[in-house]
């Protein structure tokens, strides 16, 4: 017959109870100390309870440091426990509010002052003769009306030629060509007078100047040198002896002394003018001379002298 170690045990604890009790205890501690617990064997599909450590053998716990409130975990069941809080940060710094946050008080804002308008060049050409003193008058502003229009207008009320001062009947709005044109041509008829007649000229009788209008007067057709201030029109001359010859009526005959000024101061027009037109050109002339700088031909060397 084989004895195993637990029946060797159980026969001493028989004999001896004290001795056994005292001997079972600390074998069965270490056998807790040296065996993992285990479940007793399922009955039954069941598993039995494990065995319990009897309280006269339960080891002493040292004692642990209670838990803050804070810091206990949920009792709820299946929660995890949460974080500890994290400790509010800082504010931003706080930065002053921006020229574009602030809003202006109403009834304070206040309009830029409007600038003045810077005032527009005007570009206008001085004239020698106006400068020199061989035509009396002044520089106007510019003229515009239309297709009509002069930059540099003059307005002449005399002329001096010949040491002495020879008026116009009216004032007439002209271009600076014209005007030290008129000056120069009325130098030479001034001096036929006195040569022929014995009397210079005292008055240039004018007639139309600056009129923004057709060649003609008509409905169509190109734009008249007058509507350039480019033409001055001549109906007559006041001698300073008190006799008056106009156009229209000392034009013919042509022998008398009248006549063969009037031819005189036609033919000296020719040779300054590009355009001069009278009686023998067509009745639209028949009682004055047409007088301007008009451009004829390519080359503006053209002239018409009738």
């Amino acid at each position: 017959m084989r004895l195993t170690p637990l029946t060797l045990v159980a026969l001493i604890g028989v004999c001896v109870p004290t001795l056994a009790q005292d001997f079972l205890e600390d074998f069965d501690r270490f056998v807790e100390d040296v065996l993992p617990q285990t479940s007793a064997p399922r009955a039954n599909g069941v598993a039995a309870p494990a065995r319990q450590t009897p309280p006269s053998v339960a080891r002493p716990v040292a004692p642990t440091a209670p838990t803050p409130d804070g810091e206990r975990p949920s009792e709820a069941a299946g929660e995890p426990p949460l974080p500890r809080p994290r400790p509010e940060e800082a504010p931003a710094a706080s930065v002053g509010p921006t020229a574009q946050d602030i809003e202006p008080e109403q009834g304070t804002a206040t309009q830029p002052e409007p600038q003045p308008a810077e005032a527009k060049r005007v570009y206008q050409t001085a004239c020698p003769a106006l400068l020199s003193g061989i035509v009396v008058g002044e520089m106007l502003e510019p003229i515009t009306e239309g297709q009509c229009g002069l930059r540099s207008p003059l307005l002449v009320t005399a002329v001096r030629i010949n040491g002495r001062e020879i008026g116009l009947s009216s004032p007439v709005t002209t271009n600076c060509q014209m005007a030290g044109a008129l000056a120069d041509w009325l130098g030479e008829v001034d001096a036929y007078a006195n040569a022929a007649l014995e009397s210079g000229i005292a008055t240039l009788t004018t007639g139309t100047s600056l009129m923004c209008r057709n060649r003609y007067g008509a409905e169509g057709g190109f734009v008249s040198e007058h509507g350039f201030g480019n033409a001055i029109d001549v109906v007559g001359f006041a001698l300073r002896s008190g006799e008056t010859i106009a156009v229209e009526t000392g034009w013919m005959p042509a022998a008398t002394p009248e006549g063969r000024l009037l031819r005189q101061a036609h033919g000296a027009a020719c040779g300054r003018f590009t355009t001069v037109l009278g009686p023998e050109a067509n009745g639209e002339h028949a009682d004055h001379f047409h007088l301007d700088l008009g451009c004829h031909g390519q080359s503006c060397m053209a002239q018409i002298c009738e």
